[in-house]
């Protein structure tokens, strides 16, 4: 049996330690918040992955039989609004996708580069929306996808690092950049 004492004394420590742990908890928390930022409009994000290329804007709906083996060559779902495309397309075939994916809760816009031989030229996070995970946008993170094509089929741990803290948008993010590259391998290089 415990006196008053002990008892006391074990409510205090178990206590004390909740309120470490909660304040350690909200201090882990602040500094890994991501403020919802535009960090780029799409016609910077050009001017970074493509320069003065001259590109002409291009809508691209894909059809439902288009849409399936996009699917089943990626093995990614494809939402509603990622079977109408908004990009710019130039003369000799080069690409700049405009495209959204969910981080975890949100929307992750983003510009994709492809090369007219359909290589990943560029990435670049237009708006980041989620409280966490911004650090998708660290220029490493985001080089993991240079110079992949549709026979990568790029996955996540595989071929891409995850980070810990932004596995969804990771994951997220590597899925849609892997569905763009097929997109391209299936329909965009032959129009």
């Amino acid at each position: 049996m415990f006196t008053i004492a002990e008892i006391n004394r074990r409510c205090f420590a178990s206590r004390a330690a909740l309120l470490a742990l909660g304040i350690y908890a909200e201090l882990s928390n602040a500094r890994g918040r991501c403020p919802t930022k535009i960090y780029l409009t799409p016609d910077q994000a050009k001017q970074l992955i493509w320069g003065d290329l001259p590109m002409h804007h291009q809508e691209v709906a894909l059809t439902e039989a288009q849409s399936d083996v996009i699917e089943r060559e990626s093995g990614v779902w494809m939402r509603k609004a990622n079977k109408t495309l908004q990009a710019l397309r130039s003369f000799d075939n080069q690409w700049l996708i405009y495209d959204q994916v969910i981080g975890k809760h949100e929307n992750i816009d983003l510009a994709v580069g492809i090369t007219n031989n359909g290589k990943i030229k560029a990435i670049e996070i237009l708006v980041y929306r989620e409280s966490y995970g911004c650090e998708i946008l660290h220029p490493k993170w985001l080089g993991q996808f240079l110079a992949k094509d549709a026979a990568d089929s790029i996955q996540i741990d595989r071929d891409i690092i995850n980070i810990s803290g932004a596995t969804l948008s990771c994951v997220h993010v590597t899925n849609g950049v892997n569905r763009l590259i097929h997109t391209w391998d299936q329909v965009l290089k032959h129009l």
